[in-house]
Order: structure tokens, then C-alpha cells, then sequence
């Protein structure tokens, strides 16, 4: 409920927890699933692959999960990426990042960073082909995905292959037509938002606020970003600012799809197996990751 972001904060990620278990599904039959750690600037990163049934080397899709970068886990999105690695024939390398408010940005950029960099250097050990790889998210998690296309391009390392946003956090402009139509929606409210913001960022005013790693759509210049895939929903206060990347993106001369679901909400994926639209939006986003991912 909205009023868990006053809980205490075992409560709130036992909650969501308990939440997500109950709309688990079972793994498709025949992936095989690793659980490794990956050595980060804060110490061992949990990470989950989960590889279809190949004899050749897949595309890897390092995923970062929603929670508002305070909630989630391995867990949380065990099946929908269990799902995605089938769906898409790729290797989905999920990321168990360090959580706010202990650990600020840029703690969740430097995990999602060290998993690529091993994912390049050993992802053959997996079945991943190093020379492709994604990255995707849901909410925080697209986040993420965005801010590490933002920093490898700026840094002069190598791009991903594509980037894919689902009902992505972009920014931190509370005053959006998206924001005050969907102050209270279910799944996510504004001041929801507001305590998922400041536990990443911390306080107003202080430098991360200022950091497009952090808030993409501070940056100044999308050009020389992968290709994107964004997903939107109708019912959540981030509507707005995944249609206003996207559309900057393309003004940019990055190739980009956006996917709206205008009667869904914030996390619709996890519906999936409950409401027909919510399965043809994972579905579309699962097309998405295949059509990047194998060209």
C-alpha cells in the first residue's frame, strides 16, 4: 500500500518481497539457471543467469530490477527474466545491485558497470557472445540502463548493444501532465516517487541531483546512445518522461520504439499471467529484446 514507504525498512522490502511471491510463476522448463557472484567496488555482487538451451554463444542482456533502487531482488524478478531468457533466446545476467538508502548512486551504477565489464571479459563461460550485449530494466532498472549508456558513451568505453527502458525513472520533474493525472494511481503514487528519489539521491539540492547519470534526461546530448526500446504506461506518474526520452532519442539520430500501454500501471509486467494486456506488453517487450539482441 502507499503508506509502506513510512515503514520500517525490513518491513517495506518484506512486503514487497511477500508481494512478488504470490504472483511468482514457475520457470520454463529447460533453462538453466546459475546463481555467481561478480567482484564491484562494494564488494561481492549477487548476479542470476539464466540461459536458454543452446549449442552456440547467445546474446547477454544485463538486467537491472525495479524497487525504486530501495526494494527488489533476485528474487522479486526471478520468473519474468527466467521468461525474458526464453522469449527472447538471449542470456539474461540479472543484477542484485547494493540498495538505497545505505547505498546511493552512483553505488547501483557501479554494480550494473562491473557486471558488463565481467560479462565482457568471462561471458563466454556462460553462454554469452561478448560481442552482444544489452542492457535492460523495469522502472529503477531502466534507470540504470540508461545511465550506464550515458556513461560508457562519455567515457569512451564500448556501447551496449541496445538499451531497453521499461516504464522507466528518467527524471525527477514531479510536475509532468503524467505526474498530476497519476498522483495516486495504483503501483506507484507521486510521494511514493518522492521517498524512492531522495533515498537514491539523497537530500534536494545535493550534487546527485544535478547528475544526468542518475537523471538521463539531464543530459545534454542523447546522440551517440544505443538503440532503445521504451516502454510506457498510461496509469504512472513516469509516463511522460519515458515518451520525452524516447522522443529526444530520435531528435538525437538514435534509432528508438515506444511502446504505450495506455490502460496499463507501473509494473504491469508482473500481471502478466493474470490480464491479456499485460501479457501482450511483456510479449511486446520480449520482441523487442529479440529483434535487438539478434539483429
Amino acid at each position: 500500500p502507499p503508506e509502506s514507504t513510512e515503514w520500517p525498512l525490513p518491513e517495506q522490502r518484506r512486503g514487497w518481497e511477500d508481494c512478488c511471491r504470490a504472483f511468482r510463476a514457475p520457470r520454463p522448463e529447460g533453462l538453466v539457471v546459475e546463481d555467481i557472484g561478480v567482484a564491484g567496488k562494494g564488494g561481492r555482487i549477487p548476479v542470476r543467469i539464466y540461459r536458454p538451451p543452446a549449442e552456440s554463444l547467445l546474446p547477454g542482456v544485463v538486467y537491472g530490477h525495479g524497487g525504486g533502487w530501495v526494494l527488489g531482488s533476485l528474487e522479486t524478478h526471478d520468473d519474468m527474466c527466467a521468461e525474458l531468457a526464453v522469449a527472447a533466446d538471449v542470456v539474461v545476467m540479472a543484477v542484485d545491485y547494493r540498495l538505497a538508502p545505505g547505498n546511493r548512486h552512483p553505488a547501483q551504477l557501479d554494480d550494473m558497470l562491473s557486471v558488463l565489464a565481467y560479462a565482457r571479459e568471462n561471458g563466454a563461460l556462460h553462454g554469452v557472445d561478448p560481442s552482444r550485449i544489452l542492457a535492460d530494466g523495469d522502472s529503477a532498472g531502466g534507470q540504470l540502463t540508461a545511465g550506464m549508456a550515458l556513461f560508457l558513451r562519455d567515457h569512451g568505453l564500448p556501447q551496449l548493444a541496445a538499451q531497453v527502458l521499461i516504464y522507466p525513472v528518467l527524471a525527477a520533474d514531479m510536475e509532468t501532465g503524467s505526474y498530476r493525472a497519476n498522483a495516486h494511481a495504483p503501483c506507484l503514487t507521486a510521494d511514493e516517487m518522492a521517498y524512492f528519489l531522495e533515498a537514491f539521491l539523497g537530500p534536494p539540492g545535493t550534487a546527485a541531483w544535478q547528475d544526468p547519470y542518475a537523471l538521463p534526461l539531464l543530459a545534454k546530448d542523447l546522440a551517440g546512445l544505443p538503440p532503445a526500446f521504451v516502454a510506457v504506461a498510461g496509469h504512472d506518474p513516469l509516463h511522460d518522461e519515458g515518451v520525452a526520452f524516447h522522443e529526444r532519442l530520435v531528435a538525437a539520430g538514435v534509432a528508438s520504439e515506444l511502446r504505450g500501454e495506455p490502460v496499463r500501471a507501473q509494473s504491469y509486467m508482473r500481471a502478466r499471467h493474470h490480464s491479456e494486456p499485460a501479457l501482450a506488453g511483456f510479449r511486446a517487450i520480449a520482441a523487442a529484446v529479440r529483434r535487438l539482441a539478434h539483429g
